[in-house]
């Protein structure tokens, strides 16, 4: 039995915690909430489980590391805040606890993270004896597990294309989400700090270049792109009202090239209901959204993952199976020799760990 803290109860965290609560093998024994508004309350209030738990939220992290648990699930907001992130996690890692979680996106690929991301997380998991394992949906299972797979299946690739397409017109997070990619935001406001010069090319290329090396290639550059779609007419949606003149779409890529040519692409394609931008991808079948890849090569292969639930909307599936990548290496995570975790270091059978219980 592992006991395992879970760190914040946003769209991803809550469903990582229902999870905690549901599994046999986990013990669930604390919460971390910003929040004053969750502070106090039930674990089982944060995630809608039916019964208490009797664990109660806290800011307190010194108590939660006094609990000396096994693995703290870390799904706080990391993108907009990475200084405090990592120092939040230095400290549980020297501490001697173990992390698995599914914020700092430049973690995803450590081998290939930037030295003022990776560093400071070597450092302190050598201090404490501890491992941290970083993944998602996308980052994560998208641009390393389901594009591996799909350069198996070829003798010879020419380009490799990962894609996530969705609609967030229905995911009800317009203060992070919303405000980190600009949704709303009118063309001549100032740009959000994700489109500034090299900030998606510094998120996304660990994993441009962790699939460069896995493919034995040596690329001339990682360069990035982005296009922002701007409404010519009022959209309503969950995520927020946009008026004509702000943005509703926008595609971002981090590309990989090598003799003058874009080999590697991922690339995000995101919008506020079919309305927005008409012209560009959009998921097939009707779907509200997908996670693809497309590999050019000998044959050419394309395999396309949609997220459903019978209840929630496709983006709440997405957070679920975002916070499955994380909560289902828990075990193996645990008995990891101290240091970062690769997804490529976990045996895919060691994380079948969701199933019949």
């Amino acid at each position: 039995m592992r006991r395992v803290v879970q760190f914040s109860t946003g769209n991803v965290g809550r469903h990582s915690l229902r999870a905690i609560i549901g599994r046999p093998d986990l013990e669930l024994a604390g919460v971390h909430a910003a929040s004053p508004a969750k502070i106090g309350r039930d674990a089982a209030e944060l995630c809608d489980w039916g019964e208490p738990t009797g664990v109660l939220a806290t800011d307190d992290v010194e108590a939660l590391l006094a609990l000396k648990p096994d693995c703290v699930v870390y799904t706080a907001l990391a993108e907009t805040r990475p200084v405090e992130a990592i120092e939040q996690l230095s400290a549980i890692l020297a501490a001697g606890i173990n992390v698995v979680g599914s914020s700092l996106v430049w973690m995803v690929a450590p081998r290939h993270a930037e030295d003022w991301v990776r560093e400071p997380l070597e450092k302190a998991c050598a201090a404490g004896g501890s491992s941290l394992y970083i993944n998602g949906i996308d980052p994560g299972y998208s641009g390393d597990t389901l594009v591996h797979t799909a350069l198996g299946l070829v003798t010879r690739a020419e380009s490799v294309a990962v894609q996530e397409i969705f609609d967030y017109g229905n995911y009800d997070d317009a203060e992070f989400t919303g405000a980190a990619m600009g949704f709303g935001v009118a063309e001549d406001a100032e740009l959000p700090p994700l489109y500034l010069p090299g900030v998606v090319a510094s998120m996304w290329g660990g994993q441009v270049r962790s699939l460069a090396a896995a493919l034995g290639i040596t690329l001339d550059e990682v360069t990035q792109r982005t296009e922002r779609w701007f409404t010519p007419e009022r959209i309503d949606c969950t995520m927020m009202t946009v008026q004509p003149g702000e943005m509703a779409a926008v595609r971002f890529a981090t590309e990989g090239v090598l003799n003058g040519k874009v080999v590697i692409t991922m690339e995000h394609v995101n919008r506020l209901t079919s309305a927005a931008a008409p012209d560009w991808d959009f998921p097939p079948d009707g779907h509200s959204g997908v996670h693809r890849v497309v590999v050019e090569g000998d044959p050419r292969i394309e395999i396309n993952t949609h997220v459903s639930h019978p209840v929630l909307d496709p983006t709440d599936a997405g957070c679920i199976s975002t916070a499955a990548r994380v909560v289902n290496a828990i075990d193996w995570v645990c008995d990891a020799p101290a240091g970062l975790v690769s997804v490529e270091d976990i045996p895919q059978t060691a994380v079948l760990n969701g199933l019949l219980w």
